[in-house]
């Protein structure tokens, strides 16, 4: 019994002892090993360009390993009112991805994820106000917004490696970035109301152009009839006396065919169908009508 009660026991310790003093690291995991409180090593530690070193790892029992994420990780903030350069509000939301590239120096500055939390929001308000401070809300809410997510990157990253942090923060992203509402409405009803006053200063000036492209027209209008008037004359002036020729070089050949051919086209015009006359009888209009030698001379 006793014989068989060692076996079991020596197992037992065996096992105890293998559970105590081995641990396992996932890829994206780094371990802190630490003996009594003081760093001893890190085991899979991020190195850029390095691959990763996971797995089943050894240590003492007298050790014990603290995990830290080996990727990015995402801290997502609060909105904030920030004043612009004209002291302007702007609710600004933002958030960050920072990695732990030193994990001593991230233990002894921030230890928990929850004190990392505060600090690294602390930094980044600071950053953020320093940054977006210095210019007009225009540009933080779209002409440069890429350009001073850069910055604040930069600034946040200088005061995280003046202070060990033991991070790099490896983006900044503004998710949103917009007047507040009372203030966006001011903002609208000046924007509309200088909208107007431009509308009714180009319906003012395009109905002056208007008018005077229509008088213009008028104007115009006027000389080109009274110049048509003008050649409309001249040509029945110029027809009149090539007809009072004709008629005259017609008249000094046969002077009685041209009574007769005027009287038959006066005949023509005037004794139309249903037309009444009240002529004297003697009266030289119906002459060639008695007489086809044409009115009586007198």
């Amino acid at each position: 019994m006793k014989n068989g009660f060692i076996p079991l026991v020596i197992l037992g310790l065996l096992i105890l002892a293998f559970f105590t003093c081995t641990y396992t690291l996932k890829e994206w995991e780094q371990g802190l090993v630490l003996q009594f409180g003081e760093y001893k090593r890190v085991e899979n530690a991020w190195n850029e360009g390095a691959e990763a070193n996971a797995g089943l790892k050894f240590k003492t029992p007298i050790e014990n390993v603290i995990t830290l994420d080996r990727r990015n990780i995402e801290l997502d903030f609060a909105a904030e009112t920030i004043y612009d350069i004209k002291q302007k509000p702007l609710e600004v939301d933002s958030f960050i991805l920072y990695r732990i590239v030193d994990p001593v120096a991230y233990y002894k500055a921030l230890g928990t994820k929850a004190r990392a939390t505060n600090l690294l929001d602390e930094l980044m308000d600071s950053s953020l106000r320093g940054v977006l401070a210095r210019v007009d809300s225009e540009q933080i809410i779209s002409g440069r917004r890429a350009e001073l997510m850069a910055e604040i990157k930069k600034a946040a990253n200088l005061v995280a490696k003046g202070e060990d942090y033991g991070v790099e923060i490896t983006d900044v992203r503004i998710k949103k970035a917009e007047l507040p509402t009372k203030v966006a409405d001011s903002v609208f009803d000046r924007m509309n109301s200088e909208r107007e006053k431009e509308a009714r200063l180009f319906r003012a000036e395009g109905s002056k152009l208007k008018n005077e492209i229509v008088a213009d027209a008028d104007k115009q209008a006027k000389i080109i009839l009274a110049e048509a008037k003008g050649k409309a004359q001249a040509i029945r002036g110029e027809g009149d006396a090539v007809s009072n020729k004709i008629y005259a070089d017609a008249y000094n050949q046969d002077p009685e065919f041209f009574a007769f051919y005027r009287s038959m086209e006066a005949y023509r015009r005037g004794l139309g169908s249903g037309t009444t006359y009240v002529l004297s009888p003697d009266s030289d209009f119906l002459g060639y009508l008695d007489n086809q030698r044409g009115p009586r001379r007198r």
